[in-house]
């Protein structure tokens, strides 16, 4: 090494003549050596090294030392390992191939080109719950991250794509794991659901103190005034009809998913085609008392009750057909919601819902419209009137029930619904029943025959 390096002296066992071998020396050492080795090397071009210096071995801080065969090469295989700089400065080793020196003398390079992972100059890595985008005109190491969408999640680092989470689970807040969905239903330990008990119990109760009030003044002229029958029928079905909402609060089961529906068509059926026929007997009554009138022979409750019947049988062929065909059932919906599982009752045949609802409004359409036609009737028929206001309330609330119904899912649809029975019974109800009852028991002495027929003669 401390031979005159820039000298033009001889220099012992050089034979004169320009080799153009080419050697590399890989190593990190102190720059004097590494000045010496170039000058030596440079000066006894190979194989003019002297003898001792063809036996060496070099050394590096990850590898311990390596022997070189006769020809400068090794005799040990190889491993290629990829250096990964991590956000806290550490470093992680990953082997990503190797080289391996064949039985035949042959040098096998293998790369797994999956195990590399490039650093990326233009951005931080991607945290969980993120996703890579990649960026035009732009190296395949710098990218953009994105959020996972709705209802997937990643997590990894750098994650390619974002994983979707099955049915029954949803993201966390972070979309880095699923996590279990909530069943919900409408319950009656939940506010919403005490609320609506609390309406269904006290309206029942209204209705059995009205219908007591009925029986036990059963022979006053305004109990008599327009066919107990049909009176006593139409308080039964609105006591009924708000029992029926207990049919939709609570687990959904098979047996109630097939009565909730049929059992509430039926039953306010026959309640709108009670008051239906109560204005028909309102309609009657008048065109009979003109002397000499043939409307006489229609008078009685037969036609009445046949008007009832007729028009429940046909709400109950529906409800059959619409058993037969596609009768509802529980199920799980699972995609409406995010977070939850919706326990529901399917309907079925959507069809034949709206053709029950649908007949249903037809009926109180028929009714609105006769008792709208006949409402400044004589005092003593006037009944049309409260007909006429029940039927506006009726058909109020269930024409704002359909869009209501459809923008709602899950409970709060079940809700909306028991809502427009509770309202709309109420208003029959309400309208029809409580003027009377007003007079019944605060003002008894208009509940004479005398009084009814003095308003008769004055038209009032």
């Amino acid at each position: 090494m401390h031979l005159k390096k820039l000298s033009k002296e001889t220099i012992p066992n050089y034979q004169c003549g320009r080799q153009n071998n080419l050697l590399a020396v890989l190593e990190g050492s102190e720059s004097d050596i590494s000045i010496d080795v170039s000058t030596l090397l440079s000066t006894y071009k190979v194989p003019q090294l002297h003898p001792f210096l063809r036996h060496y071995q070099f050394h590096n801080t990850s590898v311990g030392g390596k022997d070189l065969d006769e020809n400068g090469d090794l005799e040990a295989n190889l491993d290629i390992v990829n250096m990964i700089i991590l956000h806290n400065f550490s470093i992680l080793s990953v082997k990503v191939g190797s080289i391996e020196r064949q039985a035949s003398g042959e040098i096998k390079l293998t790369i797994d080109q999956d195990a590399i992972v490039l650093p990326s100059w233009c951005t931080q890595s991607c945290l969980p719950g993120h996703v890579k985008v990649t960026l035009e005109k732009k190296p395949i190491c710098c990218y953009d991250c994105s959020p996972c969408g709705e209802g997937t999640i990643s997590s990894q680092e750098d994650a390619d794509h974002c994983t979707k989470c099955p049915e029954d689970q949803h993201p966390n807040q972070d979309h880095i794991q699923c996590i279990p969905k909530v069943i919900t239903f409408l319950s009656y330990q939940e506010t919403l659901g005490i609320i609506l008990l609390v309406l269904v119990l006290f309206l029942s109760i209204v209705t059995l103190l009205t219908l007591g009030i009925f029986i036990k003044y059963i022979d006053t002229p305004i109990v008599k005034a327009n066919n107990r029958d049909l009176t006593y029928i139409l308080l039964i079905s609105l006591l009924l009809s708000f029992l029926s909402s207990l049919l939709f609060i609570g687990q959904p089961r098979r047996v109630t998913c097939l009565l909730r529906q049929t059992a509430f068509s039926t039953i306010f059926t026959v309640a709108v085609s009670s008051v239906l026929a109560k204005t028909i007997t309102v309609v009657v009554a008048f065109m009979a008392a003109k002397p000499g009138s043939r409307m006489r022979k229609w008078l009685g409750k037969s036609v009445a009750k046949s008007i009832v019947l007729l028009c429940s049988t046909v709400q109950i062929g529906l409800c059959l057909i619409w058993l037969g065909i596609s009768p509802p059932f529980p199920e799980f919906d699972m995609r409406s919601h995010h977070t939850q599982i919706i326990w529901q009752c399917n309907e079925g045949s959507v069809a034949m819902f709206y053709g029950a609802l649908g007949y249903m409004g037809f009926l109180a359409a028929v009714s609105f419209t006769v008792a709208f036609l006949v409402r400044k009737l004589p005092g003593a028929f006037n009944e049309a009137k409260l007909i006429t206001f029940s039927m506006l309330v009726f058909c109020s609330v269930w024409v704002s029930f359909v869009p209501t119904y459809l923008s709602t899912k899950g409970k709060y649809m079940v809700a909306v619904q028991i809502f427009s029975i509770l309202a709309s019974s109420a208003g029959l109800l309400g309208c029809i029943f409580f003027p009377k009852c007003y007079i019944i028991v605060v003002r008894p002495g208009l509940n004479i025959k005398d009084h009814l027929m003095m308003k008769s003669q004055d038209g009032i």
